[in-house]
């Protein structure tokens, strides 16, 4: 049986078989910190930026179909005679205005001079989603779109 210590002798620490290396300590932590919000930063990016692509396809194919409902207001006294082929201005202005309401859209159309364009501009805010938390909350988009009226002949 090995002898009581003495409690007046000075307490050894047990000794380690690698040495400690106290200058690196925390470095891996600041890595991944680092890493960790430039991923996030990335993620952020890649999901908001798909959904602004995503509104801003949404907002041309309103528009589009707008346009296009705009053009299916011909103005009968000039088209069936075969005069000119042009939309009734204020039929197109209120069919596309209709048509951007039931979508929940709002935009601007516009009647060329001549009747035979109608071009509808539609105006929307994308909510962010992860960038929101760098203050990028409501993103404007847009889309716009022009129907132009064409005769087709047969034969």
């Amino acid at each position: 049986m090995p002898p009581p210590a003495d409690p007046a002798a000075p307490r050894r620490e047990p000794r380690l078989s690698r040495r400690r290396h106290t200058a690196d300590r925390g470095s891996v932590t600041l890595f991944w910190l680092i890493a960790g919000v430039a991923i996030i930063g990335m993620l952020g990016l890649l999901v908001d930026g798909g959904g602004i692509l995503r509104a801003k396809a949404t907002a041309d194919d309103i528009a589009a179909e707008a346009a296009r409902t705009a053009g299916q207001q011909l103005d009968l006294s000039q088209a069936i005679p075969g005069t000119a082929l042009v939309v009734d201005p204020d039929a197109a202005q209120q069919a596309a205005e209709a048509f951007l309401a039931q979508a929940g859209a709002e935009g601007s159309v516009t009647v060329s001079g001549d009747g035979t364009h109608i071009t509808v501009t539609v105006t929307d805010t994308y909510d962010a989603v992860l960038t929101s938390v760098v203050g990028y909350t409501d993103i404007p988009v847009s889309g716009r779109s022009t129907a132009q009226l064409v005769r087709q002949m047969e034969g």
